[in-house]
Parts: structure tokens; C-alpha cells; sequence
């Protein structure tokens, strides 16, 4: 699936980052493409640089549907958790699904279940991809 992107004004020395608008949301990301490339509809792969540590950055959600939202500093990603056999987990946020560690133990019977998961938006990265 498609998403849009739109770059954002840059402070010196930072990355590089985008407003995505999703189909369930929009938030601002790191982009990892060419940068002459961040304006427009891409095909993408998402990637987060932090673990969740259930109880502090992730919870059950109050809705049971994906979301992508902005607050504050923080991408808040909505979706049905997977748990897999190997101590890694990922979310399944409508069309797309974010792989994850696991910095603290995740309850067995959150499997399967609607969470909300909140990281920074410097960790939360878009990677364009090429058909």
C-alpha cells in the first residue's frame, strides 16, 4: 500500500522528517530516502528503533481498529499485537506490520489483542521501497 509524504522543515544536523498520511493516520517520521524524494506517494517499510515495554510505552487500546496519530514528540501506533515464538513481536496496524522487541515481558493473553504503542519520533523511521 501507498503512503503520502510530505517533508518538514529541518533544524541543522538533524534527520530528516516527514509527515506520513496513512489511510488510519498520519504522523511525523524520520525519513531514510533521498531526500529529493521525501514530497510524494511512496510504497514504504517502517521501521522503530525502541522495544516495548509493556506498561510504560504500550497498553491495551481503547479502540479496537489501527491508528497512526501524532502527540507531542511521541508517534502513536494502534494495532492488533502479534507475540511470536522467539521473544519478537509485531503489530499489525491495518496493511502494515511493525516488528518489535520486547524490553520487558508482554502477558501471553495480549496476543492477538488491540494495543496502542508510543515511541518517539526520531525512532520511527520510513524506508522507501523500490518495485
Amino acid at each position: 500500500m501507498f503512503v503520502r509524504t510530505e517533508s518538514l522543515p529541518q533544524a541543522p544536523q538533524q534527520h530528516m522528517t516527514v509527515r506520513v498520511h496513512t489511510p488510519i493516520g498520519s504522523a511525523v517520521v524520520v525519513w531514510r530516502g533521498h531526500p529529493g524524494e521525501a514530497d510524494g506517494q511512496h510504497l514504504i517499510e517502517w521501521t522503530v528503533d525502541a522495544d516495548i515495554n509493556w506498561g510504560r510505552n504500550s497498553r491495551p487500546a481503547a479502540a479496537s481498529e489501527p491508528e497512526l496519530r501524532q502527540e507531542g514528540d511521541q508517534v502513536v501506533m494502534c494495532g492488533r499485537l502479534h507475540l511470536t515464538a522467539d521473544g519478537a513481536s509485531y503489530l499489525q496496524m491495518g496493511p502494515w506490520s511493525v516488528l518489535f522487541d520486547q524490553a520487558s515481558p508482554i502477558p501471553s493473553s495480549m496476543s492477538e489483542s488491540w494495543v496502542e504503542i508510543s515511541v518517539a519520533t526520531q525512532r520511527v523511521a520510513l524506508y522507501p521501497c523500490r518495485i
